[in-house]
């Protein structure tokens, strides 16, 4: 590994924690290139929900490039854009009564959250954006300016402006009503806060800790952002693409965003893929207006419109992706009673769960454990107080089974020090 070290540049994270080299993955499980297996709770931080090499994905793919398929077009027209689109459109909108126009940003989460706050402060003339506690949307500077983490923020290096943030959901723990502070200076004209473009929100906060939002507390932004003409955003970049159970974390909210971030599966096969969905009165961009090199990535689309072909037809990945969360949940709250005083909540909606330590140095070395036990886990939260876990929703129920076992003898190896 010794190249990786020299090399690379510090900024490395994820390999530090998982000190291995990587070589060949299947479904739920990576491989070593010596061989060891390793099961994947982790998938990508999320780009990986149809699992690693999905078979009907990769043969889609083959067939696209053997046939010397186009690979890059900018925004050109292309077979393989068009079918995405029609995809999209028969699988997922029209079912939905979802109107909505597709702007192709770039490659990633961040590209599509840049294009979403750029386009609403061009429709709305306003230059406020208002943000969550927690919240996590990008590093670039845009996205980084509603983004909650203080040591990400840092970075930019300069003042990140234009946008205010309002407390999450169970932020007070119930000791306010909902949005008490946000409401009150919104109708204060001496409040000092300026007139938002728009507020931009993730249904379950991911990098924030899997703080899953109540889905009246999202029907009420909803409902208060229109009684105040702003725009709303949903980022749907990590918790989108069938995550929580429905394609849309928000869906049983009942709620209409204005724009909808996407990125991570919406490539199905983990290829860089992102969209910005808006209302069709909202896409009132120039020709050009807002572009990026990387934007038309035909293998991408192609994986994409098998992805929605084949998992998204019916209901059955969402039954499937609900009950498994479920046996998460329950294995979660045994642990949660076992150590009383290790202060554990457990947290999150469909395969996106997550296990609060009350200390936090617990957490990383839960993950580490499980690790040096076959499995990778991550940890979030604003001081990686959270074992976090985001499986294929491919996976098997006795890939489940394992991975759990897995946690629970992590979590004892730790709390009963």
């Amino acid at each position: 590994m010794s190249i990786f070290e020299k090399l690379e540049s510090e900024v490395r994270s994820y390999s530090r924690g998982w000190p291995v080299v990587f070589d060949k993955a299947q479904g739920s499980w990576l491989y070593t290139e010596d061989g060891k297996p390793y099961l994947d709770f982790f998938a990508g931080a999320g780009a990986l929900n149809y699992g690693h090499n999905n078979p009907a994905l990769k043969q889609a793919l083959i067939d696209y490039i053997s046939r010397d398929g186009v690979t890059h077009s900018l925004d050109m027209y292309t077979v393989a854009k068009r079918d995405f689109l029609q995809s999209l459109d028969d699988v997922i909108l029209q079912p939905r009564n979802m109107e909505y126009k597709v702007i192709f940003p770039g490659p990633g989460g961040a590209n599509a959250v840049e294009a979403a706050l750029k386009l609403a402060r061009k429709v709305t003339g306003r230059e406020s954006v208002i943000n969550f506690t927690n919240a996590f949307h990008g590093m670039t500077l845009g996205a980084l300016s509603v983004t909650g983490n203080s040591m990400k923020r840092g970075a930019a290096g300069i003042p990140l402006v234009h946008a205010t943030p309002m407390p999450f959901d169970k932020y007070f723990d119930g000791e306010f009503p909902d949005f008490f502070y946000f409401e009150r200076l919104l109708e204060d004209s001496g409040s000092g806060l300026n007139e938002p473009a728009a507020v931009i929100v993730e249904s379950v906060q991911g990098e924030g800790g899997i703080n899953a939002a109540r889905l009246d507390w999202l029907k009420g932004l909803s409902d208060l952002c229109k009684k105040h003409g702003i725009l709303l955003i949903l980022d749907d970049v990590q918790m989108g693409c069938g995550r929580t159970g429905p394609f849309f974390s928000f869906e049983e909210a009942g709620i209409e965003p204005d724009m909808i971030c996407m990125s991570k599966s919406i490539g199905g096969y983990g290829l860089p893929m992102a969209i910005t969905l808006v209302r069709p009165d909202l896409d009132v961009w120039s020709p050009g207006e807002h572009n990026g090199t990387f934007r038309g990535i035909s293998p991408a689309f192609v994986t994409a419109a098998a992805a929605l072909r084949n998992y998204w037809n019916d209901d059955t990945l969402e039954k499937s992706t609900k009950a498994k969360g479920e046996k998460i949940a329950a294995e979660f709250g045994k642990l949660v009673d076992a150590y009383p005083d290790a202060e554990l909540i457990a947290k999150g909606r469909g395969l996106a769960r997550g296990l609060e330590f009350g200390n936090a140095e617990a957490a990383g070395k839960v993950a580490a454990a499980a690790f040096d036990r076959g499995l990778l886990l991550e940890t979030s939260g604003p001081s990686d107080e959270v074992v976090k876990l985001l499986p294929p929703l491919t996976l098997t129920d006795d890939e489940l089974t394992k991975g759990l076992e897995i946690i629970s003898e992590s979590v004892e190896s730790v709390l009963s020090r």
